[in-house]
């Protein structure tokens, strides 16, 4: 018998063994999805948080943090479809004076007026404000989100959604209580490529997901984040004290070079682990269409070529520029994906399974069997899904807002993530492999010693 042909029906109407094989993987993987998990978009599948905005109501922001993200990524793409999105934005804040006048100036030109602070709070108290954008140095994320969740507002927080782990379930915790959407701003999470992923892999075309690969590269012979640092950035335009927050332990003097290059730095960002990672971490643990926590994390960083040598009177970074993490989960799905600012050849992006693979190229989702199971598993590729984009994020989170359903990179999805960053930045800085209990939210070694999550100060020549 030719199991091969294209025709799913064999000669009298009896189904094929490949085609039988499959619907019958299908429906038994149907039949044992929660359901939850049941709809094609992983976020949105979830009971509706309480208070929703109507379809009708037009949803009021407030933008916290206005550097190149906030100002350029957030604010201009809210302008350029607030008609579509039904949105207004009201205020805005910053510790710099400089950039509230520039986003001030940017909403005017499209017709608006808005209050401008330097303090978050005093903009957290305008009742009329529901939903908050929070685009600030990555140690400000957890406080702004809580405190603007606590305040009853919806939070699009930019990634990593925290700095720390610790951080992170006091972030989820908060939303939990408040019932309030959370979305955090890895716009890969609205590429419906990788929905279409968790689809098939739902529905058993791979059979057993078994690893997911790929990278993020960059190669920047000025070193990465190294960016201009401009005239207007002085101690008198700043608050540099509100800037480092109350968190930070190593307190320094106003510096032009750490307010704009505090990537490179630990006490502000895990470098590549949260700025990049995320991208490529978000999308991936989605398309498994069950993301899991990990359950072991090791992860090996170096920063040997030196890349900040180039840009004269910058410091040398803390963060590695190349990192490799690998992670186990539950499932027994191991996850390897690497960063770099000093190489730009990536890894081929593929989610791997036990009777098939995934491969997204060209904006599809390629589906090719394994060898042993080729007479059972259909090849197939996927229509060309739109590239991923910001606007269709934001909107994204403006319509769970509406709708209460959870958004696409929802505070589940991203706490999952976040243990992964966190665990890798531990494995690299203290050398060890993590292994993590979700149950009681601690870490490891292989001995069984219990490991402290870094959090600030607690590496003290460093953070």
């Amino acid at each position: 018998m030719n199991y091969k042909s294209n025709n799913p029906q064999s000669v009298g109407g009896t189904t094929s063994r490949r085609e039988f094989l499959r619907k019958s993987a299908a429906v038994a993987v149907a039949a044992a999805t929660p359901s939850f998990l049941k709809t094609a978009v992983y976020g949105q599948n979830t009971a509706p948080s309480a208070n929703v905005i109507g379809a009708n109501n037009k949803i009021v922001l407030g933008f916290i943090g206005l550097g190149n993200q906030g100002l350029n990524n957030h604010i201009r793409k809210a302008l350029q479809f607030k008609k579509q999105n039904n949105i207004e934005i009201v205020a805005v804040c910053d510790v710099s004076k400089f950039r509230i006048e520039e986003a001030k100036k940017v909403i005017a030109e499209d017709g608006g007026s808005v209050e401008g602070f330097t303090d978050y709070r005093k903009l957290l108290e305008r009742k009329d404000i529901d939903t908050i954008f929070c685009a600030t140095v990555d140690h400000w994320h957890a406080q702004i989100s809580i405190d603007a969740l606590n305040a009853g507002k919806n939070v699009y927080v930019e990634k990593p959604m925290t700095r720390y782990l610790d951080e992170a379930f006091e972030v989820y915790d908060t939303v939990k209580k408040t019932k309030k959407i959370l979305q955090v701003g890895s716009q890969g999470c609205s590429d419906l490529k990788w929905h279409k992923a968790a689809e098939w892999i739902k529905e058993g075309r791979i059979g057993p997901v078994v690893m997911a690969q790929g990278s993020y590269m960059r190669n920047t012979p000025k070193g990465e984040w190294n960016y201009a640092i401009m005239n207007w950035a002085t101690a008198s335009d700043i608050d540099w004290q509100a800037w480092q927050g109350t968190k930070i332990k190593k307190r320094i003097d106003f510096s032009p070079d750490t307010y704009f290059r505090w990537r490179k730095y630990y006490p502000y960002c895990a470098g590549l682990l949260g700025d990049l990672f995320p991208h490529k971490l978000h999308p991936y643990m989605l398309a498994t269409g069950n993301p899991e926590f990990p359950v072991r994390v090791a992860a090996v960083g170096t920063k040997k070529v030196g890349t900040d040598k180039n840009t004269p009177g910058t410091p040398t970074r803390d963060v590695p520029e190349i990192i490799q993490l690998i992670a186990e989960f539950p499932s027994g799905m191991v996850m390897h994906i690497t960063a770099s600012t000093v190489n730009e050849q990536g890894t081929q992006e593929m989610i791997r399974g036990h009777k098939g693979n995934l491969t997204m190229a060209g904006n599809r989702v390629e589906l090719k069997p394994e060898r042993p199971y080729a007479e059972e598993i259909d090849p197939e590729v996927s229509e060309a899904f739109p590239p991923e984009t910001i606007e269709a994020h934001q909107k994204n989170f403006f319509d769970c807002i509406r709708t209460g359903k959870e958004p696409n990179c929802n505070v589940d999805l991203a706490l999952k993530v976040q243990t992964v960053v966190s665990l890798g930045e531990i494995s690299d800085r203290l050398s060890v492999m993590c292994i993590f209990d979700e149950k009681t939210r601690k870490i490891t070694d292989a001995s069984g010693k219990e490991i402290k999550p870094i959090t600030y100060g607690s590496v003290p020549d460093l953070s």
